[in-house]
């Protein structure tokens, strides 16, 4: 290579090289001069965020510090106050203290002097009893003969005059109530029995439905726990039962097998268990239908089921689901009249009689029976307390429970609801006339009205007029002790005197 070539190379390489580090000392030194500016920037700012934190510093500081000494003072004042009130209630207590010493000191004195006037009137009482030689009881005895005979006539007019006025109080109160709610209410109402008349076709039938050897009636018996009375009246057959679902089922039955016309054991027990399932189905389907109509639908189907089978029940000849019906809005009415709860009442009224659905089935009273059902499915606790005083077996615990006693009595009392069969009739009539021919002084008594008056007759020359009216509470008090009976019963007792001569 050229020695000259490599010269000038090493020149050109050499000035490249000066440029090159002069060009980057350049850009160095502004790089450089960037950042000092930037650090000064940097360090002014930091200068003034230091300045403002210690600006907010020493605001927040004399806040704190007013706001302290503010605090102190209320404090303070605080303290001053409890301190007064302190002394205040030390006072106080100082003059209650005082008041009760005083109080105890007169209420001891009021006794002692109290124990004086007791000794000294034991010792008048022993000196009066000394000279009338007789002791307390034996005058005021003869004391309370004297006043009652001579006011006799005086306390005998104030008490009838107290009587009436309080009879004719309650009576037109009652009677504008239940004007109120009658009217509004009108169902048709339908006597049954505890027998029931199933038509026949013809009197061959009669022959089929007892089988050969009786088989066929035996085996319907048994099955349906009815009594079937096949007798010679024409074309009639009866079914007895107690139980009103039972007896409902049979006559389902013995329909459907005259209409299918085969009857012999197997054909019996198949429709018997169908007629068994329909007349679930009915009992469901009508206590849906009646807890629809009162306008409750919040009852369980269980409760539901219970409340239709009370169609087949009967109360003195009333159905009791007709009447569980019209119990239910004739609770409604007055409790609305009377500005009670008249959903509590309501449904009270509905459900009282529940229990009648399985009385013949659990052993006890339908009252007892309602209130473990009502219980067991969670109904309202206002509910049962409402519908167990019907029969007044129970305390009344709430003013609904008066409501369901008046309209239970208002539903079974009007016109035509319910009937009784003879030999209950003769019955009752003969315990109230017993129970009122076993007072003294009393001749005679007729019980008439259907047992709902009783009218007694007493002798003048034993009974006055004043202790009649006490022998009419006494016949009362006896007749709520010792009967059952729906409703109320009139007691009238009187008294004649009479005077006779004979002109000759």
């Amino acid at each position: 290579m050229n020695p000259i070539a490599l010269i000038l190379f090493g020149v050109g390489l050499f000035i490249g090289f000066f440029i090159r580090y002069f060009f980057a000392q350049k850009k160095a030194e502004t790089i450089e001069y960037q950042i000092k500016q930037r650090l000064e920037e940097a360090s002014r700012k930091e200068r003034e965020i230091v300045l403002e934190a210690e600006k907010k510093s020493l605001a927040i500081l004399e806040k704190a510090k007013d706001e302290r000494e503010r605090t102190l003072v209320d404090l303070k004042n605080r303290e001053e106050r409890a301190i007064k009130k302190e002394e205040f209630f030390d006072l106080k207590e100082k003059e209650l203290y005082q008041i009760k010493t005083d109080l105890r000191q007169k209420n001891e004195e009021i006794e002692k002097r109290l124990k004086e006037v007791e000794d000294k009137e034991k010792d008048v009482s022993n000196q009066i009893e000394r000279i009338a030689s007789m002791t307390k009881p034996e005058a005021l005895e003869i004391i309370f003969k004297k006043v009652e005979k001579d006011s006799e006539e005086d306390l005998k007019e104030r008490l009838n005059k107290l009587l009436n006025y309080q009879r004719e109080e309650v009576e037109k109160k009652g009677l504008d109530v239940i004007l109120e709610a009658l009217p509004r209410y009108a169902r048709s109402v339908a006597t049954e029995i505890t027998m029931t008349s199933v038509n026949l076709p013809n009197e061959e039938i009669k022959g089929r439905i007892i089988g050969k050897e009786g088989r066929n009636i035996r085996h319907f018996e048994k099955l349906t726990g009815v009594e079937l009375i096949v007798d010679e009246t024409p074309e009639i057959v009866t079914i007895s039962s107690f139980d009103p679902v039972r007896r409902e089922i049979a006559r389902v039955a013995l329909e459907k097998l005259m209409k299918d016309g085969r009857i012999h054991p197997a054909a019996i027990e198949e429709t018997v268990a169908s007629s068994k399932e329909n007349i679930e189905e009915e009992s469901r389907e009508a206590g849906n239908n009646a807890a629809y109509e009162v306008g409750i639908l919040d009852l369980p189907d269980e409760l539901l089921y219970l409340i239709g089978r009370l169609k087949f029940r009967t109360s003195y000849g009333q159905n009791v689901l007709n009447h569980s019906i019209e119990v239910a809005f004739f609770s409604r009415m007055i409790a609305e009249e009377l500005g009670l709860d008249k959903e509590v009442a309501k449904k009270a009224g509905f459900l009282h009689d529940i229990g009648k659905s399985v009385d013949h089935e659990i052993e006890g009273t339908h009252l007892e029976i309602g209130i473990k059902i009502l219980e067991k499915y969670g109904i309202d606790n206002r509910v049962i307390l409402a519908m167990r005083s019907h029969h007044e077996t129970y305390p009344f615990a709430t003013p609904e429970a008066f409501v369901v006693l008046a309209a239970d009595a208002l539903s079974a009392r009007r016109p035509g609801a319910r009937s009784e069969t003879t030999e209950i009739y003769i019955k009752r009539l003969s315990e109230l006339e017993k129970i009122a021919n076993n007072f003294e002084g009393v001749d005679k008594s007729y019980a008439i009205s259907g047992g709902r008056e009783l009218r007694v007759f007493v002798k003048s020359d034993i009974i006055n007029d004043f202790e009649m009216l006490k022998t009419a509470k006494n016949i009362v008090k006896k007749i709520e002790q010792e009967l059952k009976f729906p409703g109320e019963i009139r007691v009238i007792v009187i008294r004649e005197t009479r005077a006779v001569e004979f002109a000759k």
